[in-house]
């Protein structure tokens, strides 16, 4: 089986769309997404309505979570609670009541899904966590793979039962050990935070037993625009552009 993962899209639909495109040229059996399909970027309607035509399950991230309860706007910086704030305020009530809908997390063909941290945080860091605290999730882990979004960074974190090996991921083919367990941090689609303008994205290969790390190359410059254009904070922008 084939499996594509995507996380952090954050209202950015061209490089959503052109990550949807590589999936689609490359063919695969499932694919699924971690969450913060919205917030930072301008256009949130619009890849909700993406993730429902495409009938794509899904996550509650943080930013969807701070749009169906005002109060955990609190967990965010000001920068960031004032593009959730306008995000709320351009979202339709139908957008809404579907992001009520998310599950916190997913485990499916024996593998664990979740925003944050394992085994269910939509608002835990894996940078924040430090290395006992790895061990002791990987100990609770039932599943021998997790896959999570939400800090925009690329890692592999292997624990083989006795230690920990972290990587910092590139654009390429990541084979696994079958006897180790794994915490995926997957990147984002939408708003990567490692430099560079391209969308990214993993495929998990079962068959092989190996990761495709995808960098898919977009053009930022009309949703960096219209970020600035419909007020929302610059750095979400800057962000975006080389």
């Amino acid at each position: 089986m084939r499996l594509a993962v995507i996380s952090d899209i954050h209202a950015n639909t061209d490089a959503f769309l052109a990550v949807l495109d590589d999936i689609d040229r490359l063919g695969v059996d499932e694919l699924i997404c971690l969450g913060d399909t919205i917030g930072y970027g301008p256009e949130p309607e619009e890849c909700l309505n993406l993730i429902e035509k495409r009938a794509i399950p899904s996550l509650m991230g943080n930013h969807e979570m701070a749009v169906i309860n005002p109060k955990s706007l609190k967990w965010f910086n000001p920068t960031a609670r004032e593009s959730i704030e306008k995000t709320t305020a351009i979202l339709s009530s139908s957008s809404c009541r579907r992001l009520e809908s998310l599950p916190g997390f997913m485990v499916r063909n024996h593998m664990r899904f979740v925003h944050g941290f394992p085994p269910d945080s939509a608002i835990v860091y894996l940078l924040q966590v430090p290395q006992q605290g790895l061990m002791q999730a990987f100990s609770n882990l039932a599943e021998r793979i997790c896959f999570i979004g939400h800090t925009h960074v690329l890692r592999l974190i292997s624990f083989d039962g006795k230690a920990l090996v972290t990587t910092r991921m590139k654009n390429a083919v990541y084979p696994l050990n079958p006897s180790h367990k794994y915490i995926i941090n997957i990147g984002s689609v939408g708003q990567p935070r490692e430099g560079g303008v391209s969308a990214r994205y993993v495929i998990l290969d079962t068959d092989d037993d190996t990761l495709d790390v995808r960098f898919v190359i977009y053009d930022p410059r009309r949703i960096a625009d219209k970020i600035i254009r419909l007020g929302f904070p610059p750095v979400h922008a800057e962000r975006l552009l080389p």
